[in-house]
């Protein structure tokens, strides 16, 4: 659902050029949706403010990998007038007139269900690896360093206070008592700046750009690198400064997934990367010996 609410974010306006390249194939066939759905155009206005999003698209998830269909099930189960209570705190003043008919909730679910499938769900398993690449990633540091070092660069006002005090933004609201919650997630989307999850009063969270939206497909590896340990390697190297798989390498590099797998193989031997596990994928990224290569340290 985070993949999706993100996906009509960057339909509506995107910000920043990797948005404005995703948005371009699917902006008429969202447009032309639209124009033919008034009241699906009424909500997607009254959905979002510049501080805000509307309630019912942030549902905090009620487990840890939950299904798409599960999710928007979530959203099914609620009123025409949740609906309504949601647009209005989100843009104070009267609503539209079409938002005020019978039928509002099954209008927000087939705007969901049309962005999923017709944007998200065809590179959902490159999407996939991404996000669990980031979860990797995130999960390493934690154990080093601790949540405020998982946290450090998920969004410029994202901090660890201490004494058990997570600032989200630095909107003038007063500080949320998390006291009675049984969940905090963070959830890693596609999307330039994340937004707060939750569930009232058990369930809360954090959707967070992840690591390796877009992936540079020029950055070269250090010269002397290449002349070390050859320019394949080097460049395989220089690329996991965060958790990829075979298959993102073999994206990445033009190489063929024989000749990655064989590099990394030699990578992994000499201690320069590290791997592990993530849903169907194994994920490789850079030890602290492969940093030191690749920095020239």
């Amino acid at each position: 659902m985070a993949e999706t609410v993100g996906a009509l974010k960057a339909l509506r306006h995107p910000h920043v050029p990797w948005e404005q390249a995703w948005r371009r194939p699917h902006v008429d066939a969202f447009r032309r949706m639209l124009a033919a759905r008034p009241v699906v155009r009424a909500l997607v206005a009254a959905s979002f403010n510049l501080r805000w999003v509307a309630d019912f698209l942030t549902i905090a998830p009620a487990s840890g990998d939950p299904t798409f269909a599960e999710e928007l099930a979530a959203v099914e189960r609620l009123s025409d007038e949740r609906i309504r209570a949601d647009l209005r705190a989100t843009r104070p003043g009267p609503l539209a007139a079409e938002l005020l008919a019978d039928g509002l909730t099954g209008q927000v679910v087939e705007l969901l269900d049309w962005i999923w499938a017709h944007t998200v769900a065809p590179e959902w398993p490159e999407r996939e690896r991404r996000l669990r690449a980031d979860i990797v990633a995130r999960t390493a540091a934690l154990s080093t360093r601790g949540l405020a070092g998982a946290i450090a660069d998920i969004n410029r006002n994202v901090r660890w206070l201490g004494d058990g005090r997570l600032q989200v933004n630095d909107y003038p609201e007063p500080p949320l008592s998390l006291h009675a919650a049984e969940q905090l997630v963070f959830v890693p989307a596609h999307c330039r700046r994340g937004w707060v999850v939750w569930d009232a009063p058990t369930r809360f969270g954090m959707v967070y750009p992840a690591r390796g939206i877009l992936v540079d497909p020029t950055s070269p590896a250090p010269d002397g690198l290449a002349r070390l340990i050859g320019a394949n390697r080097a460049e395989i190297l220089a690329r996991l400064d965060a958790p990829l798989s075979t298959s993102q390498l073999v994206v990445v590099t033009g190489l063929s997934l024989g000749t990655v797998s064989d590099h990394l193989r030699v990578l992994l031997d000499a201690g320069a990367v590290g791997k592990r596990r993530s849903g169907r994928e194994v994920l490789y990224w850079r030890t602290p010996l492969g940093a030191a290569l690749v920095d020239g340290g």
